[in-house]
């Protein structure tokens, strides 16, 4: 992981398609209307910021590498200076973790940058 002059740029929002993607993730793990209730709340949600190694440390995820697509691809946004979006997260306290719902391969792109950088999101 190297600290380079390249700072990823963030949307002010999330985007409105990684709603329906947290939905399909959020499906898998909880019934439908938890699903609904959660998504719901996250876009009530206000922004927050949190760093990258504590995004992983809370969810208990493996950093997948630069030789994942949806990583690279990333990793290309941020060096082309195109702005991402920020991450969805669901607190998930009976497991003492964190549900990242949309935006794992953008905290994996973001961490080989700087595991310090903030990043933002919504969290409920």
């Amino acid at each position: 992981m190297s600290k380079s002059a390249k700072q990823p740029i963030w949307l002010a929002e999330p985007e409105e398609h990684n709603y329906p993607a947290a939905i399909s993730y959020l499906s898998l793990i909880f019934e439908p209307q938890q699903v609904a209730e959660q998504v719901a709340a996250l876009k009530k949600a206000a922004m927050t910021a949190f760093k990258a190694k504590d995004i992983f440390r809370a969810s208990q995820l493996p950093l997948l590498g630069i030789s994942n697509a949806h990583v690279e691809k990333n990793h290309a946004k941020i060096e082309a200076g195109t702005a991402l979006s920020p991450l969805l997260l669901i607190r998930n306290p009976a497991h003492g973790k964190v549900i990242v719902a949309d935006g794992y391969h953008r905290v994996c792109a973001v961490y080989t940058y700087d595991e310090d950088a903030l990043i933002p999101c919504k969290i409920v």
